[in-house]
């Protein structure tokens, strides 16, 4: 779980962290979960430290399996990386596939951050030798949700489709990117 990536400050931009969630985000983790219009769109609700500890479990676990590479994502403040203001996820779905997600926290948001990382994550996800040995990368989003929509579009993943709402747990139609490595494993397309 030692998996540690970065992604350099450009003009106007400082420099990134995504590295593991630790017990110490617990904090930083219910904090980012009380926005309203972050919450509108995530399907799994953190009201408390309870909550926040248990999900952060669900990561940890989830790196040990080699199932799934949730990653905190740190803004360099000039003194240091600060608390985590986003996440960014690879689940494994089946052989050759996953599905990566992500979200911002309030603070985070309208500075290219979820772009950065998750191009960060994508790169590391399709590299050869990754940890993730994937050729197609799924992204889901809801229709409505269209700051993910620009990501997803900025990051490479084209739209594949429009999938009907599946209520409960869906309640809205949703999009589905995909990206995948041209050659195999392990080249970076755009698009």
């Amino acid at each position: 779980m030692g998996v540690l990536l970065s992604v350099q400050p450009t003009a106007g931009l400082p420099g990134l962290r995504l590295r593991p969630w630790q017990v110490d985000d617990v904090d930083a983790l219910v904090a980012a979960h009380r926005d309203p219009v972050m919450r509108r769109w995530l399907l799994t609700v953190i009201d408390d430290e309870a909550d926040a500890g248990r999900w952060i479990d669900g990561r940890r676990r989830s790196w040990a399996a080699g199932t799934g590479f949730g990653f905190a994502v740190q803004e360099d403040g000039g003194v240091g990386f600060g608390p985590p203001v986003g996440h960014v996820n690879v689940k494994v779905r089946a052989e050759g596939v996953a599905e990566v997600g992500y979200w911002t926290a309030a603070r985070g948001r309208g500075r290219g951050l979820a772009s950065r990382a998750l191009e960060a994550v994508v790169g590391w996800a399709l590299a050869e030798g990754s940890a993730v040995p994937v050729a197609r990368l799924e992204l889901f989003h809801a229709v409505g949700n269209h700051a993910s929509c620009r990501v997803a579009d900025r990051c490479g993943f084209g739209l594949e489709a429009v999938l009907p709402a599946q209520p409960p747990a869906l309640p809205n139609e949703g999009h589905l990117h995909v990206r995948r490595a041209r050659r195999g494993y392990g080249s970076l397309p755009r698009g």
